[in-house]
């Protein structure tokens, strides 16, 4: 049996994960991080029975030529699957967009599918030396910055996002993430709120976050980037 993709999930059609573009999304199993905001619980662990398998869902994917623009692999972190690109080479022959969303985990598997992608949604979580205090890993944002450097060198469009919830990222620290981004050339960036939506953490849940961050605040972080959204 050759190698294939660990698929953890499959939508078929999504207007909101590829920017402009009708898209499937898959998702694949597995990430090394525990985030507490994270509402993919189930992908977290890798090799989880599924009766989703790539061959079933390549052959969907060549029935919807023409229907949709784009397949985006999602997570998990799916750039640590060793299919990936060959997966990614397979939904590029049979004529779509490709994109990507990424952790920024793992450089040397996103340096070999970046040539493949016309675009990537990366998540920069925090600070880069509070990145434990999310992940719940230690020393898990070294890699971020490397990965975040490559994307924007690469010329593909992106966007850059962090979810912000005032319990795990205070104003202060939103505003030095918004500096550090802005100073490696980062000209997209999406403030995203945090959703309870798949969230199993009660504490961030119950949490009032309907007027953060503040009005102030995000007319500081516009000042920093061309292009900004606030997406709640």
């Amino acid at each position: 049996m050759r190698n294939s993709l660990r698929i953890g999930g499959f939508t078929p059609f999504s207007a909101a994960d590829y920017p402009g573009k009708l898209a499937a999304v898959v998702f694949v199993q597995g990430c090394p991080w525990r985030c507490s905001y994270c509402h993919n619980l189930h992908l977290q662990e890798r090799g989880t029975a599924t009766e989703l398998t790539w061959d079933a869902i390549r052959g969907f994917l060549s029935r919807r030529t023409g229907l949709i623009d784009a397949v985006v692999f999602s997570g998990g972190e799916a750039t640590m699957d060793p299919a990936l690109a060959l997966a990614m080479k397979e939904v590029r022959e049979l004529g779509f967009l490709v994109g990507l969303h990424t952790a920024c985990i793992y450089p040397k598997q996103l340096e070999r599918v970046l040539p493949l992608l016309n675009w990537v949604g990366f998540d920069v979580k925090a600070p880069l030396e509070d990145y434990a205090a999310i992940t719940g890993v230690q020393g898990s944002g070294r890699a971020v910055q490397q990965c975040a450097e490559m994307i924007l060198a690469s010329g593909v469009d992106y966007e850059c996002r962090t979810t912000i919830h005032p319990s795990l990222l205070s104003e202060q620290k939103i505003m030095a993430l918004a500096l550090e981004l802005s100073a490696i050339g980062v000209q997209h960036y999406v403030l995203q709120k945090f959703r309870t939506q798949g969230c199993q953490t009660k504490a961030l849940n119950q949490a009032l976050i309907a007027d953060y961050p503040s009005l102030a605040l995000q007319e500081k972080i516009r000042a920093l980037f061309p292009s900004l959204l606030i997406r709640a």
